[in-house]
């Protein structure tokens, strides 16, 4: 892959997007960074899901630009890992602010034009990660389900 295509405009806008959303933003007097991810996440349900929305663009559009299908299956892993950990409520946005999945998508296209890192198809690293995150989600929805019920027994009895 040329050094042209990977510094074409896409690629910098999902640089420029990806900063955005997971590390604009500075706490005064301190060095922690955070993007309107972690905030667009308190919205309960839509915020996450929007979130990974996003994400999934920038994937679509480093998919396009050439990215391995290992280097694929890694960010995805880290879009699902931010969407899952990101949707319980407010231990999702702590998480948001320390994980920072886009960045770290970054980073990972960054090794891979730069380094030749994360090559390969990834097929079976992504059949994996589709079996943990329907394993992941099959939990989370088992226990959101009891904690429903638990909570409607305490409340009406």
């Amino acid at each position: 892959m040329s050094q042209q295509k990977v510094s074409s405009s896409r690629l910098k806008w999902v640089d420029r997007v990806s900063r955005v959303m997971d590390s604009k933003f500075v706490i005064p007097g301190t060095s922690i960074r955070f993007g309107i991810d972690p905030i667009i996440g308190l919205i309960p349900g839509i915020g996450d899901l929007g979130s990974y929305g996003i994400s999934l663009a920038l994937i679509y559009t480093m998919y396009q630009h050439g990215a391995s299908g290992m280097l694929i299956a890694r960010m995805l892993i880290n879009a699902s890992l931010d969407a899952i950990f990101g949707s319980i409520p407010i231990l999702g946005s702590l998480f948001d602010f320390w994980f920072k999945a886009n960045d770290r998508n970054v980073k990972l296209l960054r090794e891979h034009y730069e380094e030749g890192k994360h090559t390969g198809s990834g097929k079976g690293l992504i059949a994996i990660v589709l079996i943990v995150v329907f394993l992941i989600a099959a939990a989370l929805l088992f226990f959101a389900v009891k904690f429903m019920i638990a909570l409607f027994e305490f409340t009406f009895q």
